[in-house]
């Protein structure tokens, strides 16, 4: 453990503050800003139940994720590690589980219940510890722990650049030829330091705007047609 403070977003005005903040230094996050406003904060806890969100939410879309950790949250009470292992993996499975995610939940499980591993004390580790050791658990990558830094530890300047959403978005906003690769990305958002978590959380929002606005409004016996939109300026050098 290190003693310096985790600067966090720990509520929504707090983001909202960081979020103008990008708009003064940035002139593609302003122009979403105009567009979106403050993003939500989306909060998930700091515990195994937040973790395990998170991994149930892997390569689904928001409203499947939510679906089925509902129904997970709802059968497992109270969602906690001796629970979890106490259960059959198809009982997981009837919930909407992939096999993949049931042997991360209950190597995570085991790991917190059986080994000893402190979720509650990664509160007080910085970044990139908190990254080494829960890319040290079965079935943990970067992205997961990119996003529980983010959404469950709301550190400010956490960044998944793993994320594809984020990927398109940066391809398209500053017009560039191929989908960034995540140290691509990295390198592209060390304008937004120290406010990285914002500007994922502003990129995410107008990304969702985008593909909304892209969906034909189809009337019967017309031809479906994307709906046009002007896309912010490209970003220069000078507005970092």
């Amino acid at each position: 453990m290190t003693g310096k403070r985790n600067i966090t977003l720990a509520n929504q005005k707090q983001l909202q503050k960081a979020a103008q903040s990008l708009t003064a230094q940035c002139v593609i996050m302003r122009e979403i800003y105009a567009q979106t406003g403050a993003p939500p904060l989306r909060e998930f806890s700091a515990d195994f139940a937040g973790l395990a969100k998170i991994i149930t939410g892997q390569q689904l879309s928001t409203a499947s994720a939510a679906a089925i950790w509902s129904r997970v949250a709802a059968a497992i009470q109270p969602f906690d590690a001796a629970h979890v292992l106490a259960r059959d993996d198809t009982e997981f499975a009837a919930l909407g589980l992939s096999r993949a995610k049931i042997r991360t939940l209950k190597a995570v499980a085991s790991a917190i219940h059986t080994d000893g591993f402190d979720i509650a004390g990664l509160a007080d580790e910085p970044d990139a510890v908190v990254i080494e050791r829960l890319t040290a658990l079965h079935g943990i990558g970067p992205w997961t722990a990119d996003i529980y830094l983010l959404f469950a530890l709301r550190r400010a300047d956490a960044f998944p650049a793993g994320d594809l959403a984020l990927q398109l978005a940066a391809q398209r906003l500053l017009r560039l030829d191929v989908r960034p690769t995540p140290a691509a990305l990295i390198e592209i958002a060390e304008r937004w330091r120290p406010w990285r978590g914002a500007a994922a959380r502003l990129l995410w929002a107008e990304y969702g705007l985008y593909r909304i606005e892209r969906k034909p409004s189809v009337k019967r016996g017309q031809a479906a047609t994307p709906a046009p939109r002007a896309r912010p300026a490209a970003i220069k050098k000078s507005n970092k």
